[in-house]
């Protein structure tokens, strides 16, 4: 799989885990130049609490683009420090 944005490869990994039609990546498959960390958090009720990167490619950025679980709950212990993306990044199985 491959997470795309603004023409960039952010993320490349043949070992992500698939959670409600997200997949999540684990953090040595991203390119950590664009990921700058956000100061947005979100609370699933079965993921736990969750924390955000924007990502900037060219100059440009994409706030709060992907989310990751640093200490998810134990439902969804499988995907810690995974990270899944949204906000227009394609995901492509390649």
């Amino acid at each position: 799989m491959k997470a795309i944005w603004n023409n960039v490869v952010l993320a490349d990994s043949s070992q992500t885990i698939e959670v409600e039609g997200n997949h999540y990546f684990p953090p040595s498959a991203l390119n950590t130049a664009y990921f700058k960390k956000s100061e947005k958090n979100t609370i699933c009720s079965w993921k736990g609490t969750a924390n955000y990167y924007d990502v900037e490619v060219n100059g440009k950025i994409n706030k709060d683009a992907a989310w990751y679980y640093p200490e998810p709950k134990s439902a969804a212990s499988n995907i810690a420090g995974y990270i899944a993306f949204w906000k227009g990044v394609e995901v492509l199985d390649t």
